[in-house]
């Protein structure tokens, strides 16, 4: 059995953690202001203008941990593009600034929704992981698959930047009414 230490209290970081006990697995959540942290596996479920205040609290004690970043770092005053580098990712930045962990992409391409129905258009719903550790992604993977999802290995760190955009677009899809927020993109076997 794994512990996971959900940073943020929010709809993902709710789902988050429903797909983690259900799996059989310890979920804690703690907010920005400095927690304990007992989890191997620690989800940043903050949005991503919050990344650096949840690293300034935390500091020394995300050394050693496995953080996974479900950020999409989104231009929220213009919903326009992301605001990382067109070379880079936040999960990218987050390695840069926490060189003690492991960093993991995972969870920013889907909805809260599709987490709790664990279903996407009738498809089960995928989680695409990214990182370039691979028993970290092993780890992950278990636990979102004991949880009643999919996950599909979408290789290194460097990935991140795609399944962001994937991210974006989604995201830009349902604030304009184009898609809902109980649907998504679907992996189909």
């Amino acid at each position: 059995m794994t512990t996971v230490t959900i940073i943020g209290k929010g709809n993902m970081a709710n789902a988050i953690g429903v797909v983690v006990a259900s799996g059989g697995n310890t979920v804690e959540y703690a907010g920005r202001e400095g927690d304990a942290i007992n989890g191997e596996i620690v989800v940043f479920a903050v949005p991503y203008p919050e990344v650096d205040a949840v690293i300034a609290t935390y500091g020394d004690a995300l050394a050693g941990k496995t953080i996974v970043d479900i950020t999409n770092p989104l231009d929220f005053a213009t919903f326009d593009g992301l605001v990382v580098p067109a070379d880079s990712s936040a999960a990218a930045v987050i390695a840069d600034k926490v060189p003690g962990a492991t960093v993991l992409k995972a969870f920013n391409t889907t909805f809260a929704a599709t987490l709790a129905s664990k279903a996407v258009g009738g498809l089960q719903t995928t989680v695409l992981i990214a990182g370039d550790d691979d028993n970290a992604k092993q780890a992950l993977t278990e636990i979102v698959t004991a949880g009643g999802l999919r996950a599909i290995d979408a290789g290194s760190l460097k990935r991140a930047r795609e399944l962001e955009a994937i991210g974006f677009l989604q995201i830009t899809l349902a604030a304009g009414e184009r898609i809902s927020w109980t649907g998504g993109f679907a992996v189909a076997p």
